[in-house]
């Protein structure tokens, strides 16, 4: 069998940013803003963070993103505005460098929604994931009742693949889940 090598990613630098926001690499000092983050609704039901999702949680999934930079499995950044205010999560949620293909998710805090931070935030991995990382196809994976973030998936240039009907999601439910892709050629 051959050897597999383990390549760990670097942190953007510059960082990834924008006139509006920008992306910090997420780490335990996190915590708090993210523990206040899982606690909304909204992100209970349309994001694979557990219902009743604490503090304790927070802390190993906020691990398991930090060890992803060492072991180049995946790269979670807290997003926030030039003024430093929290906004939310976004990432590369699983990341393929050998295949060339990543997932991402995010979560916007109820304040900052409906600001365009999440399409800045996707549009800001996108170009990272495609340029430094070098992938080749990057996917969104969204509830289609979930027609808030169907919006970010189109203004941040995806496109629909189709439906996965009726699969599993997590815990005892179920959706109908849409698949978004972007290539790197588009």
């Amino acid at each position: 069998m051959p050897e597999i090598h383990i390549k760990p990613l670097q942190a953007p630098e510059p960082e990834l940013a924008d006139d509006a926001i920008r992306l910090e690499p997420l780490d335990q000092t996190h915590v708090p803003e993210m523990t206040g983050l899982v606690d909304d609704p909204e992100i209970a039901r349309f994001t694979r963070v557990p219902s009743g999702a604490d503090e304790a949680f927070v802390r190993g999934w906020i691990g398991r993103y930090e060890r992803g930079w060492h072991d180049g499995s995946r790269a979670g950044f807290a997003v926030r505005g030039l003024d430093g205010a929290f906004l939310g999560f976004a990432a590369i949620i699983e990341l393929d460098v050998e295949h060339h293909e990543g997932e991402i998710g995010y979560m916007v805090a109820p304040v900052a929604r409906g600001m365009g931070v999440a399409v800045r935030a996707v549009d800001l991995l996108t170009s990272w994931g495609f340029g430094e990382l070098g992938l080749l196809r990057l996917e969104l994976r969204i509830d289609i009742e979930n027609t808030a973030s169907s919006r970010v998936a189109e203004h941040a240039g995806y496109e629909c693949d189709g439906v996965l009907r009726n699969v599993h999601f997590k815990e005892c439910s179920r959706c109908d889940l849409a698949v978004w892709s972007r290539l790197s050629q588009e």
